[in-house]
C-alpha cells in the first residue's frame, strides 16, 4: 500500500508538472486537446502505477531509484542530463509553436488522431517495458544488489531498448496530437541522446553480463524492429 500511494502521489506531481510545461507556455487554458491529453495521460499512468503496484512492484520500485548514483558511469550522467533538458524542451516548445510563432499550419484532423493514437501507443509501449523489466531504472547503474539479471523476452526479445522506442513514438504523437509540426524537429536531438545513452547502456551490461553479447546477436535491433 505504502508503494501504491509513494507511486500515484509521483504520478499526480508528473501531471501537474507536464501542464506546467504545457500551460504556462500556452498562456491560456482554452486548450480542449491539451486539456484532454492532460487527463488521458494522467489516468493511463494512474491505472499503470495501481498495475504495477499490484502485478510488479519491482518494476515500480525501479523508476524511485535515485538519477544520480556512485556505480552510474560519468558519460549517462551527462546524458542524462542533456536528455531531461531536451525533453523538456519539446513539451515547451509545442505550446510556444502553436501559441505563439505558428510557423508551420496546423496538422489535418486525421493526422492528429493518428499522433493521439501513437500517442497511446508510445505510453502503453513504455509500460509493458516497464512491467516486463524490474531492473529499468532512471538511469545506467549496477543494480547486482537488486539481484539484477538480463532480461531477453517479451518486447525485449524484439529490440534491445522498447522503452526508448516507446519514448520516441510517445512523442512524435503528442506533437501531432498538440497540432505542432515544428517540435518534431527536436525528436532528431533526443534519438542522438538516446543513442548514446544506449551505447553506454550496453557496453555497462557487457561488462555485467557476458551472455549479453549472445543477445545483441539474437536481437539485433535495438529500438525499431527490423530496421535498426
Amino acid at each position: 500500500m505504502k508503494l501504491l500511494i509513494k507511486g500515484m502521489f509521483a504520478g499526480l506531481i508528473q501531471v501537474s508538472f507536464l501542464s506546467a510545461l504545457l500551460l504556462i507556455p500556452a498562456g491560456t487554458l482554452n486548450w480542449p486537446r491539451a486539456i484532454t491529453f492532460l487527463v488521458s495521460h494522467g489516468l493511463c499512468v494512474q491505472a499503470a502505477i495501481i498495475a504495477l503496484a499490484k502485478y510488479s512492484p519491482a518494476s515500480l520500485e525501479a523508476r524511485f531509484q535515485p538519477v544520480v548514483a556512485k556505480s552510474q558511469p560519468k558519460a549517462d550522467r551527462v546524458i542524462t542530463l542533456f536528455l531531461m533538458l531536451t525533453n523538456l524542451g519539446f513539451v515547451v516548445s509545442i505550446p510556444i509553436e502553436v501559441f505563439h510563432l505558428r510557423w508551420f499550419p496546423a496538422p489535418p484532423l486525421w493526422l492528429s488522431i493518428v499522433g493521439a493514437i501513437a500517442c497511446f501507443a508510445g505510453m502503453g509501449t513504455i509500460m509493458t517495458a516497464l512491467y516486463q523489466n524490474a531492473f529499468a531504472a532512471p538511469i545506467v547503474k549496477d543494480q547486482s544488489d537488486r539481484g539484477q539479471t538480463l532480461i531477453v523476452t517479451g518486447l525485449y526479445g524484439i529490440v534491445r531498448h522498447p522503452f526508448y522506442s516507446g519514448l520516441l513514438v510517445y512523442l512524435a504523437g503528442l506533437g501531432l496530437w498538440l497540432e505542432s509540426f515544428a517540435s518534431l524537429f527536436v525528436l532528431p536531438i533526443v534519438l542522438g541522446l538516446l543513442t548514446a545513452r544506449m551505447i553506454v547502456e550496453e557496453r555497462s551490461l557487457r561488462e555485467m553480463f557476458p551472455e549479453y553479447t549472445d543477445y545483441m546477436k539474437r536481437a539485433r535491433c535495438r529500438i525499431v524492429p527490423g530496421i535498426w
